[in-house]
C-alpha cells in the first residue's frame, strides 16, 4: 500500500533548498491536504490557492511561491487540480507553471483567472500544452495576454487533443484570435466548452460572429458557448441562427450583454421552433422588450422542449412581455429556470410569477424573484440565483439542482473545482 505524501514537509525543505520563505497561505492549505482521508487522496484532491479567500487574509501567491509550489508537486499524483485565481503572478510564474505542465502528468484542472499573465506568459503555457496530454480545464479569464497570446492558444488548439474546457474571457483577445479559434474548431473534436467574452473588436461588420457560425455549421462537439460582449446585434444573431439549424450538440448558448433587439430575437424564436438540443439562453443585458418576449413565449409554449434555462434580466420588457412568458411556464413543463430581474414589473407580472411560484410550477431557487405583500398588493423582490452569478461557466441552479444540470451539460466533473 502507497504511504500518501506529506505535502507541508516536502514544501518547507523545497523553500529551504530554493532560499526562499514559506507564504503562509499555502502552508495552510497543504497542511489542510495532508488531513484528507485516504479515500480522497485515491481519487485526487484540488489545491484552493485562492488570493481573493474571504474568510481570512491571504499572502497571495507570487512568481517565486509558484516555483517552490510546482517543486513539491512534480512528483506528486495525487494533486488532480489547482485553484490559483486571484493573486499575483506574472509571465514568470506562467514559465514554472509552462515547466511543470510539460513534466506532470496528472493535473486536469488549472484555474489561473485574474493574474497578471501576459502575452509571452501565455506563449509558454500554450506551448507546453502541445505536450501535455492529462489537463481538461485551463481558466485563464482576467489574463491580458492579448490578440498575440490568444493566437498562441488557438494554434494549441491544432495539436492538443486533450483539452476539453479552454477560458480566454476578459484576456483582451481581438478579430484575429477569434477567427482563428473558431477555424481551429471546425476540425478540433475535444473541446466542448470555451469561453470567449468580451474581445477587443473595432469593427461593426461582425465578421467574428460570421465564422463563429460557420463554425458551428461544422462543429458536432462543442457543448458551451459565451459570446458575452461581442458588440452583437441582429444581423449576427441571424448568422447563428443558420448555423444552429445545422448544430445538435451545443446545449448552452450564452449571447448576454450585447445588442440584440426583439428583431434578432424573432430569429431565436424561429430556432427554438425547430432546435431541440439547447437546454440554456443567457440574453441578459439586450433590448428585446415587448415584442421579442412574446416572440421567445410561441416558441417555448407551442414548439420547444429542450430548453431549461431562460435569462431575460435587464431586457427592458414590461408586463406584457412578462406575464407573456409566465404563460408559456404553464404549457411548457420543461422550463424549469427562469431570470427576469431588472425588467419593468407592474402588477399583472407580479401576480403571474408569485403564482408560479405558489402553485410550485416555479421552483424559488430557480429564479431570481421573491414574491412578497404589502398593504394588499404583491411584489416582486431581487434573490441573487441566476446565471453565471460567479462568473463561473456553469450556471448557478440552486442547492438541489445543480448537479443534475451541470450532468446534463456532460461537465459536472468540474463542480468540485468551483
Amino acid at each position: 500500500m502507497s504511504v500518501r505524501p506529506d505535502l507541508h514537509q516536502h514544501y518547507v525543505r523545497a523553500c529551504q533548498n530554493l532560499g526562499q520563505p514559506e507564504n503562509p497561505f499555502i502552508a495552510l492549505v497543504l497542511q489542510e491536504a495532508d488531513k484528507n482521508d485516504k479515500i480522497r487522496w485515491t481519487k485526487g484532491i484540488t489545491l484552493k490557492i485562492a488570493g481573493n479567500n474571504h474568510r481570512e487574509p491571504v499572502q497571495r501567491v507570487a512568481d517565486d511561491h509558484l516555483q517552490v509550489l510546482t517543486s513539491v508537486l512534480h512528483s506528486t499524483v495525487f494533486v488532480t487540480g489547482l485553484d490559483l485565481r486571484w493573486n499575483v503572478l506574472t509571465d514568470d510564474g506562467a514559465k514554472h507553471m509552462a515547466t511543470f505542465l510539460q513534466e506532470n502528468s496528472t493535473l486536469q484542472y488549472l484555474n489561473l483567472m485574474f493574474n497578471d499573465i501576459g502575452t509571452s506568459g501565455a506563449e509558454l503555457i500554450a506551448r507546453a500544452l502541445h505536450k501535455n496530454e492529462t489537463l481538461v480545464y485551463l481558466r485563464m479569464t482576467g489574463n491580458k495576454i492579448g490578440n498575440e497570446g490568444g493566437m498562441f492558444f488557438a494554434s494549441m488548439l491544432q495539436i492538443n487533443s486533450t483539452l476539453e474546457k479552454l477560458d480566454l474571457g476578459d484576456s483582451d483577445i481581438g478579430t484575429q484570435c477569434l477567427i482563428a479559434i473558431a477555424t481551429v474548431l471546425t476540425q478540433n473534436k475535444s473541446v466542448k466548452a470555451i469561453n470567449l467574452n468580451r474581445p477587443l473588436l473595432y469593427s461593426q461588420e461582425e465578421e467574428t460572429t460570421v465564422h463563429i457560425a460557420l463554425m458551428l455549421k461544422n462543429n458536432s462537439s462543442l457543448v458551451e458557448l459565451h459570446l458575452r460582449k461581442h458588440e452583437m446585434k441582429n444581423f449576427g444573431v441571424e448568422r447563428l441562427c443558420e448555423a444552429l439549424y445545422e448544430n445538435s450538440s451545443l446545449r448552452y448558448l450564452d449571447l448576454s450583454c450585447n445588442k440584440i433587439t426583439c428583431d434578432g430575437v424573432k430569429f431565436l424564436a424561429e430556432l427554438l421552433k425547430r432546435n431541440q438540443t439547447l437546454e440554456i439562453l443567457d440574453l441578459h443585458a439586450n433590448r428585446i422588450e415587448d415584442d421579442g418576449a412574446i416572440y421567445l413565449r410561441e416558441a417555448l409554449a407551442l414548439y420547444n422542449r429542450s430548453l431549461r434555462a431562460l435569462s431575460v434580466v435587464s431586457n427592458n420588457i414590461s408586463g406584457k412581455g412578462l406575464v407573456a412568458l409566465s404563460d408559456a411556464m404553464k404549457t411548457n413543463m420543461e422550463l424549469s429556470y427562469i431570470y427576469i430581474w431588472g425588467n419593468k414589473f407592474d402588477e399583472a407580472t407580479c401576480m403571474a410569477f408569485s403564482e408560479l411560484i405558489q402553485t410550485g410550477r416555479l421552483k424559488p431557487n430557480c429564479t431570481d424573484v421573491e414574491p412578497y405583500e404589502v398593504d394588499g398588493r404583491v411584489h416582486l423582490a431581487e434573490l441573487s440565483h441566476g446565471l453565471q452569478k460567479h462568473y463561473y461557466w456553469t450556471p448557478n441552479y440552486g442547492e438541489e439542482t445543480n448537479k443534475a444540470a451541470n450532468a446534463s451539460l456532460e461537465i459536472a466533473a468540474i463542480s468540485e473545482y468551483l
